[in-house]
C-alpha cells in the first residue's frame, strides 16, 4: 500500500487548494492515520499561518502541532539554494516529513503556491522535494485565461518535464477549464493524441464560486471595514475596476461581478455604482471599496443610509487607491475552514468530475518502490543514530574528517574518537570554526594503551618474524593504532583512507582482526544511489581476480551486507555472456561461481535470488531482460551486481557513477569479523559521513552477532 502522495501545480492559482479537498476526502475513506506537510510555505504576511495548512488541519481535524506540518518559507528555501546549501534544505524537509511518516499511515504533501517571481524555479523544487521524498506525484495544470491549444501543450510539457526528472506522475488534474477547451477536445484528435499516457487525466471545468474571491474574502485580505451591504458579503468578485473617469465614461467598463475600486472623495462614482446594481441596464457589480482613509461626505452617508436595501457591500481601507490595487491583484478565490458551503462545492465538483475509485486505485493501493539517495542517506543516519556506535578515525588533523565529524556529533549519528595530537586536532578545528567537543582525541605514542597494543601485535605476528621494535613503530602508525581498538573492543569500527591508500587502510585488519568463520576473501560493495533506485557494486575495490569459488564467496559476503542496508538482494553474476549465449573461459568462471553460491546458499541456509551469467544490460533493464532472459527473478530487476574482476567492476562502477549521476558509496568492506571502511583519497565530507553511517550499521549487526 503506498503512504504517500505530492500534490503539486505547474502555475499559480491553479485552483489546487480544492484539489488537496477532494483527495484528502478521498483518502479519509481508506485510512484513517493520515498526515498533512507541505514542505515549503508562503512567507508568512503578518504574521498569518499558511491557508492551505490552516484549511486542512482544521476541516479534517488533524492532530498534528502547525510547526510540524512544514520546513521553510519559499524565501529561506531560496536562500538555502542561492548560498550553496541545498543538503541543509532537503535533509530538514526530509527529517520533518520522516518525523510524520512514523507516526501516521499516509502522509499528503502539498507543493508550492507559484507565487513567487520565479516559476521555473519553484517548479523545480517541487519536482526534486518529490523525488527525494519518494513520493508519487498528482500534478494539477490550469487552463484560467488559456486556449485549447495552450492547455494541452503546457500540460504535455508539464508531464513531460517531470517524468524526464524521474518523478513519478501517477495522475493529472488540468484544473479551472473554460468551455471552450471542453467543447473543442470532445472532438479533438490532437489533444488525445498528446495524453495516450498510462496515468489519468482528468478535467474539471471552472466553477467561479470557488476561483473567485468573495467581498468577504476581500474585507479579510485588506483588514477593511465594512461600511454598507453585510448580507451580500458573498457576492463573488470577477475582476477589479479603478474608477478615476467622468462617471458617463466610467459606467461603460462596468462588467458583471467587478469590484469598484475609488477614493472616499468620488461621491460621483459611489452613487453611480450604487445606482448601476439596482438598473436592469447594466451589469450586476459585487461591490464598492472606497479607499484613501477618506470618509464618505455627510450627504451622501445620508443618501445610502435611507435607501431601502443597500443593493451591494460598500468597504473603507486607509490604504491609498495605487497599494490597495496591487494588494487585491495578489488575492483569489481562498477557501476558509468555516466556509462550509465553498467546501461542500469543492468536495462535490471534485467527485463529479474526478473518477475517485479509480485514483483511489493509482494512490492508495500501491507503493513507489523509488528509493532517492538523499532518502537513503537518510535512513542510514536514522539507523546509526537508533543505536550509536564508536568509531575512530585516524585521520584526525584532515580538514575534511573535522568537518565531518562535527556533523556526525551534531546529529548524533555515532560516537567518534580522532587520532592524533591534541593540540594540533583542537587547533585544526579552531581555525575551521568547528565544534568538535564530543569527540575524543588520542595521541598513539602517548596513550596509555600503547604498550598493551604493541605487546599484543608482537603476540599475533611474532610467528611472521615480527619482533618487538617493527611493533612498537606499527602502533605509531595511527591506521594500525585505529584497528587495533577495534580489535581490543576499545571502538565497535573504523573509518580512514581520505589521504592513505587503500592497502595501508585495510593491511591491518588483514593481519589481525581476520575474516569471519567460513570467510576466506575479505571483498567490498560499492552502494550505489541512482535517481530511482539503490544497488549494490562488488567487489570493485579489493581482489584483482578472483576465481570461481571467491567470486561465489564475494556474491553471498555482498548480499549479506546488502540486506543490512535493506537492499533486497537479488544477486546478479556478471559476465559479457546472458545464459548461454557465450562462452570462454572467463564465462565459465562465472558458471562455476553461479552453482558454488548456490550450493553454499543451501549449506547456509540463506534463501535469495541468485542468477548467472548474465550482462549488465539485461540484468538492469526490465526490456532487455524480457528479450534475453524472460522468466527471470533476477534479471530486469537485480539489486546486487557481482562484477567477475576488479577491472571490470572498477570501471563500471565509475561510469556509471559520472554517466548516471549516481553517488556511489564505498568501498564497504566484507567478511571482516570487525567492520573496517576505507575511504576515497578524493572522497568529500559528506562522503566521509555516509561510510561512518555505514560502518556504525555494520557495528550494530556485528554486536547483534555476537555470542
Amino acid at each position: 500500500m503506498a503512504n504517500n502522495l505530492y500534490i503539486t501545480a505547474s502555475e499559480e492559482r491553479s485552483g489546487k487548494s480544492a484539489i488537496v479537498l477532494g483527495v484528502m476526502q478521498m483518502i479519509h475513506k481508506e485510512i484513517s492515520r493520515i498526515a498533512f506537510f507541505r514542505p515549503i510555505i508562503n512567507d508568512h504576511v503578518f504574521g498569518r499561518v499558511d491557508h492551505d495548512l490552516n484549511l486542512i488541519l482544521k476541516y479534517f481535524h488533524l492532530d498534528i502541532e502547525y510547526s510540524d506540518t512544514h520546513a521553510f518559507t519559499l524565501s529561506q528555501a531560496r536562500q538555502l539554494i542561492t548560498s550553496g546549501q541545498e543538503e541543509q534544505l532537503y535533509e530538514k524537509i526530509l527529517m520533518k516529513y520522516k518525523q510524520l511518516e512514523s507516526r501516521y499511515d499516509f502522509v499528503v504533501c502539498e507543493g508550492t503556491d507559484f507565487r513567487g517571481k520565479d516559476p521555473g524555479f519553484e517548479f523545480d523544487l517541487n519536482a526534486d522535494i518529490a523525488a527525494n521524498l519518494g513520493a508519487p506525484v498528482l500534478v494539477v495544470t490550469t487552463g484560467r485565461d488559456k486556449s485549447t491549444e495552450e492547455i494541452c501543450t503546457s500540460t504535455a510539457i508539464t508531464i513531460d518535464t517531470l517524468e524526464e526528472k524521474e518523478v513519478e506522475v501517477v495522475c493529472c488534474i488540468i484544473n479551472r477549464a473554460p468551455e471552450s477547451f471542453l467543447r473543442d477536445t470532445a472532438g479533438s484528435t490532437k489533444c488525445r493524441e498528446q495524453f495516450k499516457r498510462p496515468q489519468p487525466l482528468y478535467v474539471i471545468p471552472e466553477n467561479k464560486s470557488l476561483g473567485n474571491p468573495t467581498i468577504d474574502d476581500v474585507k479579510r485580505w485588506l483588514g477593511a471595514e465594512v461600511l454598507y451591504g453585510k448580507p451580500s458579503m458573498l457576492n463573488l468578485v470577477d475582476s477589479y475596476l479603478v474608477a478615476a473617469m467622468q462617471i458617463s465614461n466610467f459606467l461603460d467598463y462596468i462588467k458583471e461581478g467587478s469590484l469598484i475600486i475609488t477614493p472616499g472623495d468620488r461621491s460621483d462614482i459611489i452613487i453611480a455604482s450604487l445606482a448601476s446594481r439596482i438598473s436592469s441596464a447594466y451589469p450586476n457589480i459585487a461591490g464598492i471599496l472606497v479607499t484613501g482613509g477618506l470618509d464618505l461626505s455627510l450627504s451622501v452617508q445620508r443618501l445610502i443610509q435611507g435607501w431601502t436595501g443597500i443593493p451591494v457591500p460598500v468597504l473603507f481601507v486607509e490604504s491609498h487607491t495605487f497599494d490597495t490595487v496591487q494588494s487585491v491583484n495578489e488575492l483569489y478565490g481562498r477557501i476558509e475552514p468555516t466556509d462550509t458551503k465553498r467546501i461542500a462545492t469543492a468536495l462535490g465538483w471534485f467527485s463529479k468530475y474526478v473518477d475517485v475509485p479509480e485514483l483511489t486505485t493509482k494512490v492508495v493501493a500501491r507503493r513507489s518502490q523509488k528509493i532517492t539517495p538523499r532518502m537513503f542517506e537518510y535512513s542510514l543516519v536514522e539507523k546509526a543514530s537508533s543505536n550509536r556506535q564508536h568509531i575512530v578515525l585516524p585521520e584526525g588533523t584532515g580538514e575534511r574528517i573535522l568537518n565531518a565529524t562535527d556533523i556526525i556529533l551534531r546529529r548524533g549519528i555515532a560516537d567518534i574518537t580522532l587520532l592524533g595530537k591534541a593540540e594540533d586536532i583542537q587547533a585544526k578545528a579552531s581555525a575551521l570554526n568547528l565544534n568538535i567537543e564530543g569527540a575524543r582525541i588520542i595521541d598513539p605514542a602517548g596513550s596509555e594503551y600503547f604498550e598493551d597494543f604493541v605487546q599484543t601485535y608482537y603476540d599475533i605476528r611474532k610467528h611472521r618474524g615480527i619482533v618487538m621494535d617493527v611493533a612498537r613503530d606499527r602502533m605509531s602508525d595511527p591506521t594500525f593504532f585505529g584497528t587495533m581498538m577495534v580489535h581490543k573492543d576499545l571502538a565497535d569500527g573504523m573509518v580512514s583512507g581520505s589521504i592513505t591508500t587503500t592497502a595501508q587502510t585495510i593491511r591491518p585488519a588483514f593481519e589481525f582482526i581476520k575474516t569471519k568463520p567460513g570467510v576466506s576473501v575479505v571483498s567490498s560493495i560499492f552502494i550505489m544511489c541512482f535517481q530511482s533506485k539503490v544497488l549494490a557494486f562488488g567487489d570493485c575495490a579489493v581482489v584483482p581476480n578472483p576465481d570461481a569459488r571467491q567470486l561465489a564467496e564475494i556474491a553471498l559476503s555482498s548480499a549479506e551486507t546488502a540486506s543490512i542496508f535493506s537492499i533486497e538482494p537479488r544477486v546478479a553474476m556478471l559476465s559479457y555472456s546472458t545464459g548461454i549465449s557465450g562462452s570462454g573461459q572467463d564465462v565459465e568462471k562465472v558458471v562455476q561461481a553461479t552453482a558454488l553460491a548456490k550450493e553454499m546458499m543451501k549449506e547456509r541456509g540463506l534463501d535469495f535470488p541468485l542468477e548467472g551469467p548474465l550482462q549488465y544490460d539485461a540484468a538492469f533493464d526490465q526490456q532487455v531482460a524480457d528479450y534475453k532472459s524472460p522468466g527471470s527473478s533476477v534479471a530486469g530487476h537485480a539489486t546486487v551486481f557481482i562484477f567477475p574482476d576488479l577491472n571490470t567492476g572498477n570501471n563500471t562502477y565509475k561510469a556509471v557513477q559520472r554517466a548516471a549521476n549516481a553517488v556511489a558509496m564505498g568501498p564497504v568492506l566484507q567478511g571482516l569479523n570487525k567492520p573496517v571502511n576505507d575511504l576515497s583519497r578524493g572522497c568529500t565530507v559528506q562522503d566521509i559521513v555516509d561510510t561512518v553511517a555505514l560502518t556504525a550499521i555494520q557495528a550494530q549487526v556485528a554486536k547483534s552477532k555476537t555470542p
